[in-house]
């Protein structure tokens, strides 16, 4: 739990992000158009509800699973130290599968998962995410679409949490200590 008082701000409101991922799933059908069957690889916990969204939206034959990767635990800083907590469930081999992430800042998590992923064969492997933070990048990684790309601020809703509270939030907003 944190232990200083803090205030949300918003900085993306709930129309701005239904409306980005309209756009962004335009693409993503263009991209897969054909495949037999996505597998959308949500990675827990922070992407649950962007995922929930893409896949309502999404007009492609559709499977969902999902990876639990750690870098953070309760604090405010990644450790760059991934670890993954749970695996998928179903094989990948020879799939189409996309990797939904909540947010991109070192680039650790991401790279680590996409390496993981791609060393078991899969057809094609794409990554979104909804967040990115450029000015944090410690790796050369970068999602191959991204919802906002948002400064060094740390940022809560929409499935986001800060030691486990306000990811109910249904926008996301920027955590200021008073």
């Amino acid at each position: 739990m944190p232990d200083r008082p803090y205030v949300i701000d918003q900085m993306i409101s709930a129309k701005m992000i239904a409306a980005r991922i309209e756009e962004l799933c335009a693409e993503i059908q263009a991209e897969f158009n054909g495949t037999d069957k996505l597998v959308v690889v949500g990675l827990l916990r922070g992407s649950f509800v962007f995922i929930a969204d893409l896949v309502r939206e999404l007009d492609l034959p559709i499977e969902v699973d999902f990876l639990e990767a750690s870098s953070y635990g309760d604090a405010m800083e990644s450790s760059r130290e991934v670890r993954i907590l749970k695996d998928l469930r179903g094989a990948i081999e020879g799939r189409d599968v996309l990797v939904v992430e909540d947010i991109v800042d070192t680039g650790h998590t991401l790279h680590h998962v996409v390496n993981l992923l791609r060393s078991r064969a899969p057809a094609r492997l794409k990554s979104i995410a909804l967040l990115d933070k450029p000015d944090r990048r410690e790796i050369d990684m970068k999602a191959d679409w991204t919802g906002f790309e948002i400064p060094d601020e740390f940022v809560v809703g929409y499935g986001i949490d800060f030691a486990q509270r306000n990811r109910n939030l249904g926008y996301i907003g920027k955590v200021r200590f008073t």
